[in-house]
């Protein structure tokens, strides 16, 4: 049976990566890595090398136990992919990279919702990296939603949820599509009636996945 690491940066994800992969990857033995400092210690400005290293010990370990790839499940660690790729030698995936192409297809007015600016501004890059491929002419405005992360650091899932809805209601106007960049973040638009779509990432980027193995 193949073996897929799925790299989390935060617990919570674990669940929902799970089911997903049971649902799309059936025959695929799902491993899980965490490292749940690496967006706190991004966020203090730790530097690059000692995260590519971190993240190729936990890859390596992976890889080493029989994992054929690994996808990273978090935004905020997503432009060490390509590195790290090389680095171990089998493929990484980028679990954002469908939503990416999907929002940049979508419509020009792109808005990017994150918990920490930590995340935001990884997938406002990766956005502008697939409109550049695509060929797509995109603007893109950034929004971090306060008190929403330490909400979810305190285990008050409800008011993160709300604080996030209420910013994508506030966008949903002046957007053609509004973006979730965090996987845990997709709970907050559960149950949402709104003009534009709201893309999250753990379904489509699990589902690319399944479809690059096919």
């Amino acid at each position: 049976m193949t073996r897929i690491a799925f790299l989390h940066t935060g617990a919570v994800v674990i669940p929902t990566f799970a089911g997903l992969a049971a649902e799309l990857l059936p025959d695929v033995e799902v491993q899980n890595l965490l490292d749940d400092k690496i967006v706190g210690d991004l966020g203090r400005g730790v530097a690059a090398e000692q995260i590519e290293q971190r993240l190729a010990d936990l890859g390596g370990a992976a890889v080493a136990a029989g994992a054929e790839a690994v996808m990273f499940t978090c935004s905020s660690i997503s432009q060490y992919a390509g590195p790290l790729a090389e680095r171990l030698g089998v493929p990484v995936y980028r679990v954002d990279e469908a939503m990416a192409d999907e929002a940049v297809q979508t419509g020009e007015r792109v808005s990017v919702i994150a918990t920490l600016q930590t995340t935001v501004q990884p997938t406002a890059a990766l956005l502008r990296e697939r409109a550049e491929l695509l060929g797509r002419d995109v603007q893109i405005e950034e929004i971090v939603v306060p008190d929403a992360f330490e909400a979810a650091v305190a285990g008050d899932r409800d008011r993160h949820d709300a604080l996030v809805a209420a910013a994508i209601k506030d966008r949903a106007a002046a957007s053609d599509v509004v973006v979730l960049a965090q996987a845990s973040m997709a709970s907050a638009a559960a149950g949402l009636d709104l003009p534009v779509p709201v893309l999250t990432s753990p379904e489509s980027g699990v589902r690319r996945l399944a479809e690059r193995r096919s």
